[in-house]
């Protein structure tokens, strides 16, 4: 018996094949591939955590998650992207992972399309495809703007969803907000919702972040995705959220109780803490990726053949070298002859091609070893 064809068109992504050949290698390697924060939980969440398990808080919540952590998000949305829903709106997830595959199944039917301006992250296509949906990639050019009238012509009565990541994984690139209210509105037209994939909007550098939600006049056809995982360095404690409408919200609630029935106990209370507890340790990291990101654009600058377009948030920075190597051999050299590792940019849709994605969610004395390796390769 073999796998259903919606499993077997889930193919592995290079990046995990990148993650695999470093494991698999004894040399001293610069890890640049993983989009993961290098800090450690913030100690007062930490705290709110062990409390709660150790107070018996270790037992089943509610399938939207607890009524005091969905306020916490509502709060969150409204105080700083400018997204207003009720706790009600709002379904607490495990890790934003979850809350895509919920946004995607209850908003996509089979024979749908998935509309996916790319480079975008891998994940977003293998959800589609387990929904019986199918992808659309709709490719940006460089430096990967948001182009709302090549995603409006991609458009069309399949449409069951598009999804915008930003800021973006993999570019760093912050959309504007014209061409996003543009997107939302033509989606709307067709019926279509957006799936905005906001887990990086903390991670905003060169200007205050803003809800998709916020900038359209539909923002009942915005489902918003948020997490924890890489604002707070929560990535391990697996909490995110789905808010958007009701209708919704409540459907994906009901697929919870027959899958994940509801995030860990003692992780929802450690998202609460980190909601609504000190945000001093957030401004901090906040401040380290940013000074990270100016390190990495000087560093870039200095390469020769190598450019990438400004990160404007998250913590990544999108590398396009002028070669005609394509991306996974190119990332496979480097590994080997330099000791670096980065993400092949075909693993991000075929507008990646050729570019490598670079992480700098790492230490600056690893940036400018890496970097030093990477002159001496390219």
């Amino acid at each position: 018996m073999r796998p259903t064809e919606r499993v077997r068109a889930c193919e592995p992504s290079p990046i995990r094949r990148m993650f695999d050949l470093a494991e698999a290698t004894d040399d001293d390697l610069v890890r640049l591939e993983v989009g993961e924060p290098d800090f450690d939980t913030p100690t007062h969440v930490v705290e709110a955590a062990t409390a709660a398990a150790r107070e018996g808080h270790t037992h089943y919540t509610a399938n939207a998650g607890l009524p005091e952590l969905r306020g916490a998000v509502a709060a969150t949305l409204a105080d700083r992207y400018g997204v207003d829903h009720e706790p009600s709106e709002i379904v607490v997830t495990t890790g934003g992972m979850e809350a895509l595959h919920l946004a995607v199944l209850c908003t996509v039917a089979a024979g749908d399309e998935v509309v996916i301006p790319t480079p975008a992250w891998p994940n977003y296509f293998i959800q589609a495809r387990l929904a019986d949906a199918d992808p659309v990639e709709v490719p940006l050019p460089y430096p990967f703007d948001l182009d709302a009238d090549r995603v409006i012509e991609a458009l069309g009565p399949a449409t069951g969803a598009v999804v915008l990541c930003t800021p973006s994984n993999p570019t760093g690139r912050v959309f504007d907000p014209g061409p996003v209210r543009a997107v939302v509105e033509a989606a709307a037209d067709h019926d279509a919702y957006v799936i905005a994939d906001e887990v990086y909007a903390a991670l905003t550098y060169d200007r205050e972040p803003t809800g998709t939600a916020a900038l359209t006049g539909h923002p009942d056809h915005v489902l918003t995705v948020g997490s924890c995982s890489k604002s707070h360095a929560m990535t391990g404690w697996r909490v995110g959220w789905l808010a958007g409408d009701r209708a919704v919200v409540d459907e994906a609630t009901k697929v919870r109780e027959a899958t994940t029935s509801c995030t860990s106990s003692v992780s929802q209370h450690a998202a609460l803490a980190a909601l609504t507890g000190p945000q001093e340790p957030v401004e901090q990291m906040r401040a380290a990726f940013r000074d990270r990101r100016e390190y990495v654009i000087d560093r870039i600058d200095a390469l020769e053949g190598v450019s990438a377009p400004r990160p404007q948030g998250a913590f990544y920075a999108f590398l396009a070298p002028e070669t005609d190597e394509a991306s996974v051999p190119l990332a496979e050299r480097l590994l080997r002859e330099a000791g670096v590792v980065l993400a092949p940019g075909a693993g991000f849709g075929g507008a990646g091609e050729g570019c490598l994605r670079l992480s700098f969610a790492n230490s600056l004395d690893r940036l400018e070893e890496g970097f030093d390796r990477l002159e001496g390769a390219f």
